[in-house]
């Protein structure tokens, strides 16, 4: 057997340990693929699109890469861990550290090799259905056509190479730093039961405390000012909570015996604090690697969620028309009226002439009730029922203006000698957003003095149902008329989420690079103990332990670690997007919500797999 066989060899014996690292990889390079395919694609060239989707695209894969540098630096990390013994016992047997190093180096460079290849692979396969998805997500109006990416190919597959070449390199020069008696002790766990400083779980609990509650109670700006110190005081609370607040809660709980000696939870919590020890630093990077995640797709959700919702409020109607110094009016019109005709969109019309009249040394719009009536039903708000002598303050919906207050107890005359006084407020999106106006009933306006000031033409077209005929009208309509005239919602929303495409794009891949490496550190930790488990639970099922009991405390075992950093993780993001609600004054709960609930169902189903795969290991043991 050649030496390069036995490396060769050595991967197949670990398969199930090094699945988890190599498909993780592999991801890695896909989803660097992917940027790079983008990064190239002949449809986004010379376009304004691909100027801030290529920029987007390249600083994200420079992120993924230096990430990836320091995934899979653990990732192997995590392996020579647990291989200590066997490199002492290939040493006892002769093996030179030359050669346990060459034998690592191989071992990482077939891995590595593999996974480019492998993720390069996958990148191709699934290109076309990445395009589509980009399509939308991108809210690109072209189709992204399917093409022979050679420069995305090379440039993965030459990045990938000399990362891997250079953490091979750095493992095998930190392995050769180990003496014999250090390989032969390293996998195994140390004696005594794990101990809290009382000091330190009461600073874990200040600190956390203490950094939750600043960041739930600030407001406004004040929410940038607190951020970095609430991250720093949050990240050293999170840190002491797994490795002293954890332990101290487990040996509490061991003292209750009732709960002690129920069952199997004996053996739970037995275990539970040796591991939750060990693992702390683990569980700390896991949690604030998902808080990274959590926060970063939250946070761009929110945004665009926010701008959208802010963009649907401002412009209520389909098409709209205001008469400006810039235009003709019946040209203007009738441009609108020829484009919705040539594009077959069928539309509800309205028109009116706005009216301003001085009130208290200002241009006030007053409109008739009819008129704000007929736009509200167009756009389904509630209609107004004035009687005659009563006048109303209308403000635009979600526009705080502080001229509402100001034009409370205004009073207009009447030819008739009376005044009107505006005595209650509402908020409407009926008319364009402007300052606050009044409005008042068809019999007294009719009696309105003097004259009005200013006049302006006001017309409002609206689709049932936003399609692509409608954007198109809209393209055609913004090149001829001037801006101050012509808008259209759906053509704004459109823009909106354009802008913010590739942004969220972005976004969503790296949150998914992060959250995959999470779950992955998970999984190299509990099965970096695997054998000393099936030694543990092989002695215990002599005494009498059930297959039944064997799984249910292995169920209870692997859902503690693996949902202890993931809990934490969404208690951060969801105090941190509640932070960023506090800043946009704006209620993100839903946002919250579809954003921490959906990574949470991801590590359920993760979970679910793992725990198959690793309970079928532990009974075959003992079966």
């Amino acid at each position: 057997m050649t030496f390069r066989k036995f490396a060769f060899n050595n991967v197949l014996r670990n398969k199930r340990l090094y699945a988890a690292y190599f498909l993780s990889s592999m991801f890695t390079v896909m989803v660097f693929f992917t940027f790079a395919i983008f990064a190239y694609h002949p449809a986004l060239s010379g376009s304004e699109m691909n100027s801030n989707v290529q920029q987007g695209m390249n600083i994200s894969a420079g992120i993924i890469y230096v990430f990836s540098f320091f995934f899979i630096l653990y990732s192997m990390s995590s392996f020579l861990q647990s291989r200590k013994k066997e490199f002492g016992l290939l040493m006892l047997h002769g093996m030179a550290v030359r050669q346990i190093r060459m034998m690592v180096f191989l071992e990482n460079m077939l891995i590595g090799f593999f996974a480019t290849i492998g993720g390069v692979g996958l990148g191709l396969v699934f290109a076309k259905a990445i395009l589509l998805v980009a399509e939308n997500i991108l809210v690109i109006g072209d189709e992204l056509p399917f093409y022979l990416p050679t420069q995305a190919v090379g440039l993965t597959f030459v990045s990938f190479i000399v990362l891997f070449f250079v953490i091979s390199l750095f493992v095998s020069y930190v392995l050769r730093t180990k003496k014999l008696i250090e390989l032969i002790k390293g996998a195994k766990k140390s004696k005594g039961e794990p101990a809290a400083n009382r000091f330190l779980v009461i600073c874990a609990v200040v600190l956390l405390g203490a950094g939750y509650g600043v960041a739930l109670l600030v407001e406004g700006v004040v929410v940038l000012a607190a951020m970095l110190p609430v991250i720093i005081v949050v990240t050293i609370g999170t840190y002491l909570l797994f490795t002293q607040l954890s332990v101290f809660i487990i040996r509490r709980l061991k003292k209750n015996e009732a709960m002690f000696w129920h069952k199997t939870n004996m053996l739970l919590f037995s275990d539970l604090s040796f591991r939750m020890k060990d693992n702390a630093r683990t569980f700390f990077m896991v949690a604030m690697v998902s808080t990274v995640a959590f926060s970063a797709m939250g946070t761009l959700y929110s945004f665009q969620s926010v701008s959208t919702s802010y963009t649907e409020m401002r412009y209520p109607n389909t098409f709209a028309y205001l008469e400006s110094d810039e235009g003709d009016v019946e040209k203007d019109i009738a441009l609108v009226e020829t484009v919705l005709a040539e594009e077959k969109v069928e539309t509800d019309k309205a028109q009116m002439v706005l009216s301003y009249y001085e009130v208290a040394g200002d241009q006030i719009l007053l409109a008739r009730q009819s008129d704000f009536n007929r736009f509200a039903e167009l756009i389904g708000e509630e209609e107004l029922e004035l009687e005659n002598g009563q006048m109303m303050v209308v403000e635009f919906e979600g526009m705080a203006y502080d001229q509402t207050e100001e034009l409370l107890g205004q009073t207009v005359p009447l030819a008739t000698g009376v005044h009107v006084t505006a005595t209650d407020s509402i908020e409407s999106r009926a008319l364009p957003e402007v300052d606050s106006y009044f409005v008042v009933t068809d019999h007294d306006f009719s009696e309105l003095l003097p004259a009005p000031v200013e006049e302006r033409s006001y017309h409002v077209w609206q689709a049932a149902d936003g399609d692509q005929r409608i954007l198109n009208v809209a393209e055609r309509v913004y090149e001829e008329l001037p801006l101050s005239s012509i808008s259209s919602g759906d053509y704004e929303v459109y823009q909106t989420k354009r802008g913010y495409a590739p942004i969220m794009f972005v976004g969503l891949f790296i949150g998914l690079v992060f959250f995959v490496a999470a779950g992955s550190f998970l999984y190299f930790r509990l099965y970096m103990d695997v054998a000393e488990d099936k030694e543990k639970f092989r002695a215990i099922a002599k005494m009498g332990l059930s297959v039944t009991e064997l799984k249910k405390v292995l169920s209870r075992q692997t859902a503690l670690l693996f949902f202890a950093p993931i809990v934490v993780a969404l208690i951060h993001g969801a105090v941190a997007l509640t932070a960023l609600s506090h800043l946009f004054y704006e209620s993100l709960v839903r946002e919250s919500a579809i954003v921490l609930g959906s990574f949470l169902v991801i590590q359920i189903i993760y979970f679910f797999i793992v725990r198959f795969f690793y309970t079928k290991q532990i009974q075959a043991e003992i079966t």
